[in-house]
């Protein structure tokens, strides 16, 4: 018999390391959770799996999928959603390339990306891509409002032990510039909706031509809705001054963008940078690079792969090696195979790539393979000042300690495709010279700004709803915790001023009696927070959608040496849950590891946190004992396996990602066994808990034993699932032992 809704959550099929833990992980998951009469399914949400629901009508019945991520958003509007959401590819336009030709090779007939649609038909397929590139996944399953801090465990861990933190001088020369002027902070202009309405966004050309940018844009009453633009002239003399500042000062170039998650507007910003890195490149080669559909946008590696196509090749590349060698060192992403900052778009993302750079001294890598001091550059100003608060922190102080230092939890508004993230469909370069702006049904004009051609405009949207539940879950964590929650808004930004006065309104709804609650600015939050974690004190951090994202990577960095341990809740505004495991980041470099030498690093403990709460929110929605039963051990179980320190090692010859499993497996068992809750339960877990433990030697032995050598999983971004499970279950005495139960 099926399982009803209520019984049922859904694992999310995704991207990378994470979906090649979930070959191992999952099998154990499903065998655990029957015993509670859990049904636990997939839902195929990887960019691969994304792609192919979009062209049904190019692919054989064998290949063709559902729509599986608008399946899950309608879910998450209904009360019984319970979805473990595993980390996936936030695609740049070349990981999409790369994806529809791996696609491509298997047989899959897609078209290729249309770089310049021009007819009806590329009109519609790049239509059909850009709805999965970036992040496509993230605005449609967070319906609710985000809660993610370290679980005591992990922190406990953390300082009993604690990982390496890179020594800060006084005088290090790294430090982050930023524009502070024709950017989207000072550019910005905000309204609050009086009623329900329907917006146009339109261009006004100096001749009076109209041209609609976006029609029909419904808003509700209450909404916030923002529009600003960044200046690409103000842009390109930032960049160049930089470029030189950079040389002049002797330390390493370094771009910090999100190209990924703002997937139109810093992908554009990032070609401005590529082509003010190479002027004299462009200036004699750019029509031919556009003429044969090669984008500054999509980084110098794919110049430099598309170059070798053309007839000035050679020359093209020449002027690269010659740009390259003339301007400042450019931080790499991997020196020895001359990947740069510059080369890949999705590369150097700024929320994993700045902590990681104040966790090593204030250095990224240099060309030649060494650690250098940096000139970080933030284009927009407005959350660059975090990081240049940190860094100044370090100076000053030295580097934080993670053995005593505090945390800083986060309660994120993010539902409802909140803020910047949301701003993908409403994001343009102006066609020409004129104006911007928002009119609403009635033709009154809302927002107005005056463009230059190629300027970057775009807006935002903030409903309500989220920002009242937002306040309500900062105060209901608050009050759990005792810990200061502050908001971290800026009154001399838009946006912000009128959130600042929503947060006042809907607090004094609230009961706040003995809560100690803020409202600072970006930096004067992070010197108060920092100040406070040097004395091993915990603060909130209460944020708009990308400081979410920003500073769940950045104290956890800090604090734990990775953003992956994370306990990550989206209360769902509907009643349900949606449980996210942690970032996936440095997935990349895992895969190319298995794939070398069978071994994957990747750690699934945000896996585990998040199938605990998923558990424990499944026992109270559907009134499901057992449910609670597998939450309890399967949290004592993953406390015992960092004791134990049973994590993936980071080489060849320790205990991988399967290893970890195999543990867990053995702990979850042996407390299933052990616990007096329900009798049934542990008799029908107690011959697995011996067998695991005593079958110990044989398991390790058999899934270090194929450590070494390459591994076929077919395919980068769609493994065949039989070559990723025989590589991912390579324990047959394991793998009994699950099926015996």
């Amino acid at each position: 018999m099926e399982a009803s809704p209520s019984a049922t959550i859904i694992y999310t099929h995704t991207d990378e390391a994470p979906l090649l833990a979930t070959y191992s992980f999952l099998p154990i998951i499903q065998a655990y959770a029957s015993k509670a009469g859990v049904q636990v399914e997939t839902r195929d949400i990887s960019l691969s799996g994304r792609i192919i629901s979009q062209f049904p009508d190019r692919l054989t019945a064998e290949q063709r999928q559902p729509d599986a991520l608008a399946e899950l958003g309608e879910l998450a509007e209904r009360p019984e959603a319970n979805i473990i959401k595993l980390p996936n590819v936030s695609a740049s336009i070349p990981q999409l390339k790369a994806a529809i030709k791996e696609l491509q090779d298997q047989g899959y007939d897609l078209p290729d990306y249309p770089e310049s649609a021009q007819s009806a038909e590329d009109r519609e397929i790049q239509a059909k891509y850009d709805a999965v590139k970036g992040s496509a996944v993230n605005p449609v399953l967070r319906q609710g409002n985000s809660d993610r801090r370290a679980p005591a465990s992990v922190k406990n861990y953390a300082k009993a032990h604690p990982h390496r933190m890179g020594a800060w001088s006084a005088d290090s020369k790294t430090r982050v510039a930023t524009m502070g002027h024709d950017d989207f902070r000072s550019n910005e202009q905000s309204v609050v909706l009086e009623a329900d309405d329907t917006l146009t966004i339109e261009h006004v050309a100096a001749d009076g031509t109209v041209t609609v940018l976006k029609e029909k844009l419904p808003v509700l009453a209450g909404e916030v809705v923002d529009g600003t633009f960044l200046s690409v002239s103000a842009l390109e003399a930032f960049l160049a001054e930089q470029i030189a500042a950079a040389k002049a000062d002797d330390v390493l170039f370094s771009l910090h963008l999100k190209a990924t998650m703002m997937k139109v507007s810093d992908p554009i910003i990032f070609g401005h940078a590529v082509k003010t890195f190479l002027p004299a490149l462009f200036e004699k080669y750019g029509e031919e690079l556009a003429s044969a559909g090669i984008s500054a946008n999509d980084g110098l590696g794919w110049v430099l792969s598309a170059a070798e196509k053309l007839p000035d090749g050679e020359a093209i590349k020449k002027l690269v090696a010659d740009g390259l060698a003339s301007g400042p060192k450019l931080a790499m992403v991997d020196s020895d195979r001359g990947i740069s900052n510059l080369h890949v778009p999705s590369d150097v993302i700024v929320d994993a790539s700045m902590p990681a750079m104040i966790r090593i001294g204030g250095h990224m890598w240099g060309p030649e393979g060494e650690e250098a001091d940096t000139l970080a550059v933030i284009p927009d100003s407005s959350y660059a000042g975090v990081y240049q608060t940190v860094i100044e922190d370090c100076k000053a102080n030295g580097a934080f300690d993670p053995a005593t230092m505090g945390s800083v939890p986060n309660v994120g508004l993010m539902a409802q495709k909140a803020e910047e993230y949301g701003s993908h469909d409403k994001t343009f370069e102006a066609p020409a010279d004129g104006t911007i702006r928002v009119v609403d049904s009635a033709g009154n004009e809302l927002i107005k700004h005056e463009v230059r051609t190629g300027d970057i405009w775009r807006a935002c949207q903030t409903k309500d709803a989220p920002i009242k539940d937002w306040v309500k879950l900062a105060v209901t964590r608050a009050k759990a915790s005792g810990a200061p929650a502050i908001f971290w808004l800026d009154e001399g930004r838009a946006h912000d001023a009128n959130l600042i006065k929503k947060v006042n309104t809907y607090l004094a709804e609230l009961d706040t009696d003995g809560l100690e609650i803020k409202i600072m600015a970006p930096a004067e939050a992070t010197a108060y927070s920092l100040e406070r974690i040097r004395k091993g004190e915990d603060t909130i951090s209460v944020t708009g959608n990308v400081l979410r994202d920003y500073n769940t990577d950045l104290f956890p960095i800090l604090e734990l040496g990775t953003s992956a341990k994370m306990l990550s809740v989206v209360p769902l505004m509907a009643g349900g849950g949606l449980f996210e495991t942690g970032a996936g980041g440095s997935a990349p470099k895992h895969v190319q590891q298995l794939v070398k030498e069978n071994y994957l690093r990747w750690d699934s403990l945000g896996e585990f946190f998040a199938l605990a709460a998923s558990f424990e929110h499944l026992a109270g929605f559907a009134d499901n004992a057992r449910a609670q039963v597998l939450a309890d051990t399967l949290d004592r179980a993953t406390g015992t396996f960092l004791n134990e320190d049973k994590s993936p090692t980071r080489r060849v010859g320790g205990i991988d990602n399967r290893g970890s499993h195999y543990y867990l497996a053995r702990y979850w068992a042996q407390e299933l066994a052990e616990q007096t809750e329900d009798a049934e339960l542990a008799a029908a877990f107690k011959p697995l808990a011996e067998t695991l433990a005593g079958q110990e030697e044989t398991i390790v032995g058999e899934l270090n034993g194929v450590q070494g050598s390459p591994a076929d999983i077919g395919g980068y971004y769609r493994p065949d699932d039989e070559l990723a499970a025989k590589v991912m279950r390579p324990s047959k005495t394991l793998n009994e032992a699950i099926a015996s139960l």
